[in-house]
């Protein structure tokens, strides 16, 4: 009996001798290919089983001998750490996904269901963007704008195509997310300054570098540069914006707008077309008066038509001295029939584009007031006035480098009307939307 429990033990011996030198070649393997996963793992396990003194006496629990339970854990250690199979990369998805651009050559209808001859909702122009709610079939139903409803499918680019058209149909825009963000000349916080930006203000991008962004501040005056610097891209946030749909509702009311517009311009042309009308009878009948009067009398009556002359001509223009004529509230009220009408470079129309000079002229020149065409000379016209003395139908000038480049009129609570942008056209913004140089009142 004593001769069989040698043996056992013998053998159990024999077991664990050849695992301790199976788990010193392990560690040998381990050390020489540097692994860091499943090798080192099973290291780990069988340096701790080896601290034990004892572990050939001991027995697991159910009386099978520890060498044998041993061999079995080390073999589902190492199933355990076997590498698992890599799984399959995602699929790239496109931001939209879920968004589609019209590619109608003018615009596709809206409809309220999905047939052609269903009620019409509204209008997609081209290079406007949806949102896609469902697919039915060749219709897919979206929201866009205040409309909801269904067009054809063939009508959108969708997803990575949507995205091909984002540069050309989509605008980028800067919002300032500071309390008051510098725009520099330069890509460097040693570049010249050109102007303070405040919160809230929403500018056109040109361009997005690493840690700057280029911005439109607004177009220049006739005969000026357009303000464009940069500023921090930390303290904007970027947004792509496209056009929308328009409700038939919406369209209508948009008609109404330019017609109205449109009849306030040409009310303004006409009163400008009787005042010189009135000018030139008012001269021909001092001419005939002078004519037929004596030489002693010609030459009275020639001085006083020149002093009436005189006095005409500066009541109707702003120098150094602000106009009686007209109201302050009325100017501005009037100039905000035409916002959203184009901005145009060198134009002076309210209706089909004027820049910002000659949009603040025409505003003035329908109350009988002449100010100068360019921001430059309108500085100088009327009076100063400080900022915090600011009242409706004023002036404000915006300067570059010390030179007047834009100009906007003060329409009262903070804000001023003026021709912005291509992007924009004639727009409202706050007063201070960049550093304002100067304040010029016109009239009383």
């Amino acid at each position: 009996m004593k001769k069989v429990v040698a043996v056992k033990s013998a053998l159990c011996i024999g077991a664990v001798a050849m695992l301790i030198t199976g788990a010193s070649v392990a560690n040998s393997l381990a050390t020489g290919v540097c692994s860091e996963t499943s090798l080192a793992g099973i290291s780990l396990s069988l340096e701790q089983y080896m601290q034990s003194a004892d572990v050939v006496k001991l027995q697991s629990t159910d009386g099978a001998p520890f060498a044998s339970r041993l061999l079995e854990e080390t073999q589902d250690t190492t199933q355990e750490a076997a590498p698992t199979q890599e799984a399959e990369p995602e699929k790239e998805v496109s931001k939209y996904e879920n968004m589609g651009i019209s590619v109608a050559n003018d615009y596709v209808n809206i409809r309220k269901k999905p047939d052609t001859e269903s009620e019409i909702k509204g209008k997609l122009y081209r290079g406007a963007a949806a949102t896609i709610v469902k697919t039915e079939g060749d219709w897919v139903k979206i929201e866009s704008g205040n409309v909801t409803g269904y067009i054809k499918s063939e009508f959108l680019a969708i997803g990575f195509d949507a995205e091909e058209l984002e540069d050309k149909y989509g605008t980028k825009w800067a919002t300032v997310n500071t309390t008051t963000l510098k725009v520099r000349e330069e890509q460097s916080t040693d570049s010249v300054v050109l102007g303070l930006i405040p919160m809230g203000e929403t500018y056109e991008v040109l361009k997005v570098c690493d840690d700057w962004v280029k911005i439109l501040v607004d177009e220049a005056d006739e005969g000026e540069e357009s303000t464009k610097g940069f500023v921090s891209k930390e303290f904007v946030d970027i947004t792509v914006e496209f056009k929308h749909a328009i409700s038939v509702e919406e369209e209508q009311a948009e008609i109404e707008r330019k017609e109205a517009a449109k009849k306030a311009e040409e009310d303004r042309l006409k009163a400008l077309e009787e005042e010189k009308r009135q000018r030139q009878s008012s001269n021909n009948s001092s001419n005939s008066n002078s004519n037929s009067s004596n030489s002693s009398n010609s030459s009275s009556n020639s001085g006083k038509s020149s002093s009436n002359n005189s006095n005409s001509g500066s009541s109707n223009s702003a120098s150094d001295s602000t106009v009686s004529s007209g109201d302050g509230a009325a100017i501005a009220a009037y100039a905000q029939k035409f916002i959203g009408n184009p901005y145009v470079y060198g134009g002076t129309s309210l209706t089909n584009g004027t820049d910002c000079s000659g949009f603040t002229q025409s505003v003035y020149s329908h109350f009988g007031i002449s100010i100068p065409r360019t921001s430059g000379s309108q500085a100088s016209a009327g009076k100063h006035v400080s900022f915090d003395e600011l009242k409706a139908g004023d002036l404000i000038l915006y300067a570059r480098n010390g030179r007047v480049g834009h100009v906007a009129l003060y329409i009262g609570g903070g804000q001023v009307v003026h021709a912005s942008t291509y992007k924009t056209g004639i727009k409202i913004s706050t007063w201070n939307y960049r550093t304002p140089y100067t304040a010029r009142r016109i009239v009383e």
